[in-house]
């Protein structure tokens, strides 16, 4: 089965940037529960850092996630479609 690379790419990049946005949603709605979550993530103690998201920051972090998750799913794709990956017998 051959793999539409544009638009797998398309649409990891559109969930990443859902994501990223209920992501960022929750951080500025929670922002306290969400940190020690983080810390957890990380085995970190985060308590005395605080969140800094602006609009500056999401749009940046939202194009970023975007573009680099649908990159990767683009070119994941077209070596697939190549045969890089060999299908199992």
């Amino acid at each position: 089965m051959k793999l539409d690379s544009l638009r797998l790419a398309g649409a990891v990049a559109a969930a990443f940037g859902l994501a990223w946005t209920v992501c960022s949603l929750l951080v500025v709605v929670l922002p306290g529960p969400l940190m020690m979550i983080t810390g957890h993530m990380f085995h970190a103690d985060l308590s005395g850092l605080e969140w800094k998201i602006g609009a500056p920051g999401f749009v940046a972090g939202l194009l970023a996630w975007m573009i680099s998750s649908g990159a990767i799913a683009g070119i994941t794709a077209a070596l697939y479609n190549k045969g890089i990956t060999k299908p199992r017998e």
